[in-house]
């Protein structure tokens, strides 16, 4: 699941630098929820009258679901020298090592993101009571908040106190100060 991977060094002849990797945590129930959408459109696409009057709305239903779930299933996160990147097929977060303030252990419920897409829209960005504006590049609700610039990233790492103190140990080393870790967040 983690993997350590070495990238080549700089031009310069500098040492090659180890990417850390994560996949994001999957529920299975997510999966099955998509699937089983997936079959009722098609269900009504063929057994209803109605298809014929919009032909084409089935099938774009039926590839949003797919992309959505593609989306869902390909959620990754790799920390490399210099970034922290929050990846998904179509989108995520690129958050300098160096803008890291804090990384909190959180619960996206409690955390209450709200908005017109909250954290199931495209780009994920919500508005929560507790924390202001966020992104969540996120598969479940457990995870990490991570406070770099203006706008903090909500992940959801599979095993989340390894990726926190790997994170947390690579901050450490760009800034050369205290560590960003914090307590949990309390909603």
């Amino acid at each position: 699941m983690t993997a350590y991977r070495p990238i080549p060094g700089s031009p310069s002849g500098g040492a090659p630098t180890l990417v850390y990797t994560m996949p994001a945590a999957r529920g299975i129930s997510v999966v099955v929820f998509y699937i089983a959408l997936m079959f009722i459109v098609l269900a009504v696409e063929f057994y209803s009258p109605s298809a014929s009057y919009v032909p084409y709305l089935y099938p774009l239903l039926e590839v949003l679901l797919l992309l959505f779930l593609l989306r869902y299933a390909t959620t990754r996160y790799r920390i490399d020298g210099h970034a922290l990147y929050a990846q998904r097929i179509l989108g995520g977060r690129r958050v300098p090592l160096e803008e890291i303030r804090k990384i909190q252990y959180a619960n996206l419920r409690e955390l209450g993101p709200v908005g017109l897409s909250a954290s199931w829209g495209w780009r994920g960005r919500g508005w929560s009571p507790v924390v202001g504006k966020m992104d969540s590049v996120a598969t479940v609700s457990r995870g990490l908040l991570v406070s770099a610039g203006e706008i903090p990233v909500f992940i959801s790492p599979v095993d989340a106190v390894g990726f926190r103190r790997e994170l947390s140990r690579r901050v450490r080393s760009v800034g050369g100060g205290a560590p960003p870790d914090e307590p949990p967040v309390n909603g």
